[in-house]
């Protein structure tokens, strides 16, 4: 608490709120990218917006329940990966996602259907420039697992983690989609059957729905069919640079036909043994013996007991995690069973793309799978417009309020005015440090809830002022009107401002979109208003008492005050005398 009498000296007050500043700006300008700059919203730096059109494997309409939860679970990944100031809203049939900065490829990874499955792998071929190379024999069948054909992978030790000295491995960072690419010269086939092909589109012509259902009908009839000869066709036929119709819709009761996530290994799977929905945690982390980063897998108690007998089952073959009907990882059994519940997917991940598949694995699977749109910039010109008439208005409102305390109090209006700018100097830091921290970025709510929150500190000063006013009329000087004030507002202010911090939390909570960011920089300005109030503003309150410059009326404007005292005395006094 500041001083109020033989209490802390006010310097110090001052001094420990130096020090705090001097740690703020420290930690902005020698950490991280060491830019004083916050980050801004997409209303005030633009970002980039992506379409995500529906596809269910009937054709049918997708209903507004399962895009709702989609919207749901796109909105805790986001929150997942620290991606602040992200929308995720519903347009009709479609969600619509849109990030800040130019960064299209996030919003598409946002999207990703997450659908995983476990699925014993009963053949593998290698694949050059997307396709299959000629192998001899044949693949194996649906119910009758053979050994893959490739003989370096990565195998996994009985606790389910990667041993000290792997094979090379085949895998690749997950995407939802192969990018696309030029095909290259096709390569001699071996195979006896060619894969059925797709009837003819009606004359008319298909709507968008018809068309994504033929695409996965097609799909499923040959990639995911139980007979050999039609999965052998299906493995010459498969392209890995195409996008895959089946992403987030194959069948897990039916074989598969399908790609690693990096093109090269062409897989036929037996149907599935664990789905993803098993998965308790999942997170990711840096294998300190193999340099790599990996997600790292937690299984509920059914799903323990599957992948215990899994891994008893397939010792010495592979079995492949699928997310989105692409090999993710595909590791041999080197023993088992696995006991625990634990599992690890390990590839060629970075830190970043390990730590959005664990966070996509995390929290679920979409209801639907979608095709994405090509990502398309937001112009920021209408928020920047809006920012500076809110700046424009929020420093006219401030001149006007300052204006109005030097009128009102005179000099201590500039002590006052003093108090909002080390309030405004702390609160700009510490919001840098919150953009770079947890992703906080400002947008135009926040900085109203920043203006508002400003001026509520501007309350404060008007009650201690009115404080020291009313301990005046009771005939204290200056110099002993302010610690008892002091006593008085500072009961006043923080009821006031506990009220303001509970309407803050609550309005959090509650709300949603850009409503939290004005909630939360509200709740920030009145902590931070607190502080103020009590290493600043009173500390140098008390500092003005004790000088005989602002103790002059005329300085402090309390003139009148002192006169109404005067006259209280006189008329005590005279009716003292009478009663005499």
């Amino acid at each position: 608490m500041p001083p109020s009498q033989g209490s802390a000296h006010p310097l110090r007050l001052l001094g420990v709120y130096a020090v705090l500043l001097a740690v703020i700006y420290a930690l902005v300008f020698f950490t991280g990218d060491h830019s004083p700059t916050p980050k801004l919203g997409i209303d005030l730096q633009g970002g980039t917006r992506v379409t995500l059109t529906a596809r269910t494997p009937d054709g049918s309409k997708p209903s507004q329940d399962s895009l709702r939860r989609a919207q749901t679970i796109i909105e805790n990944r986001v929150n997942g990966l620290g991606v602040s100031g992200s929308e995720v809203v519903i347009d009709g049939d479609n969600l619509v996602i849109t990030v800040p900065g130019d960064d299209g490829g996030q919003a598409k990874a946002l999207a990703t259907t997450a659908k995983l499955y476990i699925r014993p792998v009963l053949s593998a071929v290698p694949a050059v420039g997307g396709k299959a190379t000629p192998q001899t024999g044949t693949a194996g069948t649906a119910g009758t697992a053979t050994p893959g054909t490739v003989p370096d992978t990565t195998q996994l030790n009985p606790d389910g983690t990667v041993p000290t000295q792997p094979a090379p491995t085949t895998e690749a960072v997950p995407t939802t989609e192969s990018a696309p690419a030029a095909e290259s010269t096709p390569q001699p086939r071996v195979f006896p059957a060619q894969a059925p092909t797709s009837p003819p589109a009606p004359p008319g012509g298909l709507t968008p729905q018809e068309q994504a259902k033929k695409e996965i009908a097609d799909a499923k009839a040959t990639r995911q069919s139980t007979d050999a000869t039609v999965q052998q066709a299906a493995m010459a036929a498969m392209d890995c640079n195409k996008s895959d119709p089946l992403a987030g819709n194959d069948d897990p009761n039916l074989p598969l036909v399908t790609c690693s996530t990096d093109g090269k290994e062409i897989l036929l799977l037996d149907k599935s043994r664990i789905d993803g929905q098993e998965i308790k945690d999942a997170t990711s982390g840096l294998n300190q013996q193999q340099a790599r980063h990996e997600v790292n897998l937690e299984f509920k108690s059914g799903g323990s007991d599957a992948w215990a007998s899994l891994t008893g089952e397939y010792i010495n073959k592979r079995v492949a995690f699928v997310l989105d009907s692409k090999v993710v990882s595909a590791p041999v059994v080197q023993s088992g069973p696995q006991q625990g519940g634990r599992t690890t997917i390990s590839g060629s991940f970075t830190a970043a793309s390990a730590k959005e598949l664990a966070n996509t694995l995390k929290y679920g699977s979409l209801p639907l799978s979608f095709q994405t749109s090509e990502a398309e910039t937001v112009s920021a010109t209408l928020g920047l417009s809006s920012l500076r008439a809110g700046l424009l208005a929020g420093a006219i409102g401030l001149a006007v309020v300052l204006l109005y305390c030097l009128l009102y109090y005179r000099m201590l209006g500039f002590l006052a005015g003093f108090s909002l700018i080390a309030s405004g100097i702390a609160v700009y830091g510490i919001i840098v440090l919150l953009g770079r921290w947890i992703g906080f970025t400002l947008d135009l709510a926040g900085i109203a809830g920043l203006i508002i929150g400003i001026g509520l500190t501007a309350d404060s000063f008007v009650v201690f002022f009115e404080r020291i006013k009313d301990e005046m009329r009771e005939g204290r000087s200056f110099r002993s009107a302010v610690p008892r004030g002091w006593q008085r507002a500072q009961r006043t202010n923080l009821s006031g401002k506990t009220v303001s911090l509970i309407a803050s939390v609550v309005l959090y909570i509650l709300a949603a979109g850009q409503v939290k960011g004005f909630a939360f920089t509200l709740g920030i300005t009145t902590v931070l208003d607190v502080i103020v109030l009590y290493l600043v503003t009173a500390p140098l309150m008390m500092l003005a008492s004790r000088s005989s410059f602002w103790a002059k009326p005329s300085v402090n404007g309390l003139g009148a005050i002192q006169e109404v005292a005067r006259e209280r005395r006189a008329g005590e006094a005279l009716v003292k005398e009478t009663a005499r």
